[in-house]
């Protein structure tokens, strides 16, 4: 069980791809305010889009901001700040996670709890681990033990599980006895627990895994596609990427080989293009399983808004879809582009650029 950031903040860059790798969970949901956390004499504070110091360094540590407040820690105690560097809930907790839907995951003498924007506990701390809230529910466990609670702290799934996932698309895998199976919002099991290990739904169907093998099912617990794979991903964009004999390649929704198994990696499809590796170089195909983009980098990121990061001689940089670099290898780690910069890492400094290769935040650290 995955439960809510602590205040350490780990920026590693994501670049090589694992099996059939697909985010469980929506993603980053980072606001799109404008500023951005930025390291100077060992502090953390915050720039604007054209690079202006607007929030002095002041923090030994600071995370983007999320429902408006960003999550900050000084001597070794969270708080929260706002859009002006305001200490809006004074640092106290132990460890505390971003907010969403209005609350925040917060952790103080090792129990969790919840509180508002103004730092008063909804939800007094009771909890072993807490997740954020999301559709109205959050993720907590007790006494080993998961179940859900709403907004108000009640118990609408009593803690009865080993493990368990937050919900999405109206359900939740969850674990015991060692078996996962899915449950609808009141707990009841739409789906069994009987398989050894499963996905999220993705495009309708979810990825399970028995008997060592992976297959699919759809929202009803019926096999669409009987588990025969080695290693099976999510369907993206209608494909979902597989592994038989070592090789990955790609299937549509009846379980049909639209390309072969012929990579040695590969990943789901994204912008029209998949990412995949052979001889231990890194291209893009597309859904023909046509080259893109000829194998020929050391590690790759999906295409996002037409752009894709990627790594060649120990250097990282940016292409388009023609394979052509728009910011040219010069990088030890970067990020993808948020809210128009990226921040991109060279001697263990850290600055922002623009999306024509251009600083707006120097080098620091």
């Amino acid at each position: 069980m995955k439960y809510a950031f602590s205040l350490i903040i780990c920026m590693a860059f994501f670049l090589c791809f694992t099996s059939c790798s697909k985010k469980e969970s929506k993603g980053d949901n980072k606001e799109s305010v404008g500023l951005f956390p930025v390291v100077l004499g060992g502090k953390t504070g915050f720039v604007n889009r054209d690079g202006k110091l607007v929030i002095n360094p002041q923090f030994d540590d600071a995370r983007n901001f999320y429902d408006g407040l960003a999550l900050i820690s000084n001597g070794g105690k969270a708080g929260y700040i706002d859009k002006e560097g305001k200490n809006i809930i004074n640092p106290q907790f132990d460890v505390a996670g971003d907010f969403s839907n209005g609350l925040a995951a917060v952790s103080t003498g090792g129990k969790w709890g919840y509180i508002d924007k103004e730092g008063k506990y909804i939800i007094n701390p009771q909890f072993d681990n807490a997740r954020n809230f999301s559709n109205g529910f959050a993720m907590v466990s007790s006494g080993g033990k998961v179940g859900y609670i709403d907004k108000e702290g009640k118990n609408i799934i009593n803690p009865q599980f080993d493990d368990a996932r937050d919900f999405y698309n109206g359900l939740a895998a969850v674990r015991t006895g060692g078996k996962w199976g899915f449950i609808n919002q009141e707990g009841k099991y739409i789906i069994n627990p009987e398989f050894d290990n499963v996905r999220n739904f993705s495009d309708g169907f979810a990825v399970v895994n028995t008997g060592g093998k992976a297959g699919y099912i759809d929202k009803e617990g019926k096999s669409m596609i009987s588990p025969q794979f080695d290693v099976a991903g999510d369907f993206s964009d209608g494909l979902a990427v597989v592994t038989t004999s070592n090789k990955m390649g790609y299937i549509d929704k009846k379980g049909n080989y639209i390309i072969n198994p012929q990579f040695d990696v590969g990943s789901d499809f994204s912008d029209g293009l998949a990412a995949v590796s052979t001889g231990g170089k890194w291209g893009y195909i597309d859904k023909t399983g046509k080259y893109i983009i000829n194998p020929q980098f050391d590690n790759v990121r999906n295409f996002s808004h037409g752009f894709a990061v990627v790594s060649s001689v120990g250097k990282v940089g940016y292409i388009d879809k023609e394979g052509k670099y728009v910011i040219n290898p010069q990088f030890d780690n970067m990020d993808n582009f948020f809210d128009g910069l990226a921040k991109v890492t060279v001697s263990n400094k850290t600055g922002y650029i623009d999306k024509d290769g251009k600083y707006i935040w120097n080098l620091s650290n």
